[in-house]
C-alpha cells in the first residue's frame, strides 16, 4: 500500500461524507483535475483504502426490526473458522468478529422479531459444533454510525 498523501486524506474525506458526490465536484473542492480524482479514487480502490461503495439499506423497511449483538463462547478458539462457515449460512447475521475479552465471537444480527431471534439463537447458532453459550443484547436505538474520521492536515 502506497503512502497515503494530503490530497488522498481530503478526497476520503469528502467521499466518507458523500460517496456519491460527483468528482467534478470533488476536484473542485480540493483545486485539482477530475481525471486526477478519478485516477487516487481507482489508486485508493487497487490499495485496499477503500473497501467499498455502496447503499446503506435501512432493516426496517425490510422487515427486521430488531437488532442484536450475540456473544458467542467457544469450546476452543481454534474452531473459530469452522463455525464461521456455519454463520455465513445464516442471512440475518451481518457482522462477525473474533474477540478478546468476555466472547470469542461478537455477531450483528438482525431479526423480524423476537420469535425469529430465538429461532436464530435456539435453533441455529445453538446447535453448532463448538458453541459453547451465547449471551444476547438487544439493540434498543442505534445513535451513532458513521465512517472512521479522516484527519486533514493544514
Amino acid at each position: 500500500m502506497d503512502k497515503i498523501d494530503n490530497l488522498d486524506k481530503k478526497i476520503l474525506n469528502i467521499l466518507s461524507k458523500n460517496a456519491r458526490i460527483p468528482f467534478k465536484d470533488v476536484a473542485a473542492e480540493c483545486g485539482v483535475s477530475r481525471a486526477a480524482i478519478h485516477q487516487r479514487v481507482q489508486h485508493l480502490i487497487e490499495d485496499g483504502v477503500i473497501t467499498g461503495s455502496g447503499f446503506d439499506v435501512n432493516p426496517k423497511s425490510l422487515g427486521y426490526s430488531t437488532c442484536t449483538y450475540i456473544g458467542i463462547n467457544l469450546e476452543r478458539g481454534s474452531m473459530y473458522k469452522d463455525v464461521v462457515k456455519r454463520l455465513e449460512l445464516i442471512p440475518e447475521i451481518v457482522e462477525c468478529h473474533f474477540t478478546t475479552g468476555s466472547y470469542t465471537m461478537l455477531l450483528k444480527v438482525y431479526a423480524r422479531d423476537n420469535e425469529q431471534l430465538m429461532d436464530l439463537l435456539n435453533i441455529q447458532l445453538q446447535t453448532i459444533p463448538g458453541v459453547v453459550s451465547t449471551e444476547t443484547l438487544i439493540s434498543l436505538e442505534q445513535s451513532i454510525k458513521r465512517e472512521i474520521s479522516v484527519k486533514v492536515e493544514d
